[in-house]
């Protein structure tokens, strides 16, 4: 049980960095660098124990804009992976806006980072699809690629319908994708040609 809330002292932002401090693994966050992550706060969590830590403190904090605020000062740590990663599991997907969700994109720096996102908060919005719309006719890389991320989601979820529209948009960005894009566009298409059952 995490301590109350009730405490004036008690600061669950700072509770929650200690969590991840307590499932910090050496050898992963070593992996992380050295594969390129930006992040300069890296304890090497693993995914899933940041959802288990995660969904500890937002079963605790029953009040929506509570579990916002805490959420939106975890994702203003940029410095920290975990606190990046934890924050869209902890957002109320009903109060997630379209803008504030352009703000959070605007701000993405991996795709470990992007995938999460759209996964755990952005695929819950009440306005998911105009999210994606948006971010996939953005000029920025990490934008786009969160656009398709939260596409391939929506299909699978059949909140999205295959277009020829969609089809041909998919097709223009290929021709002049880098990855990883190149790869989840492929994925993408490969859904939008799947028969439907």
């Amino acid at each position: 049980m995490i301590e109350s809330l009730q405490h004036t002292d008690y600061n669950p932002a700072k509770a929650i960095r200690k969590e991840f401090f307590a499932f910090r693994n050496g050898i992963i966050a070593d992996k992380l660098r050295r594969a390129g992550d930006p992040h300069t706060i890296i304890m090497g969590c693993l995914l899933v124990d940041v959802i288990n830590i995660a969904k500890k403190f937002r079963d605790d904090i029953h009040d929506s804009k509570e579990r916002a605020a805490l959420a939106q000062e975890l994702w203003n740590d940029t410095l920290s992976r975990e606190c990046r990663l934890a924050a869209p599991m902890i957002y109320p997907p009903e109060l997630m806006t379209h803008d504030l969700a352009m703000a959070w994109c605007q701000g993405i720096e991996t795709v470990e980072v992007a995938d999460n996102m759209c996964h755990k908060l952005l695929r819950h919005a009440s306005d998911c699809m105009e999210i994606s719309s948006t971010l996939i006719a953005s000029q920025d890389a990490m934008m786009k690629y969160t656009g398709y991320r939260l596409l391939l989601n929506l299909l699978l979820l059949g909140k999205a319908q295959p277009s020829e529209a969609l089809k041909k948009a998919v097709n223009d960005d290929l021709s002049n994708a880098q990855p990883p894009l190149t790869s989840l566009l492929q994925d993408v298409m490969e859904e939008l040609n799947s028969p439907e059952e």
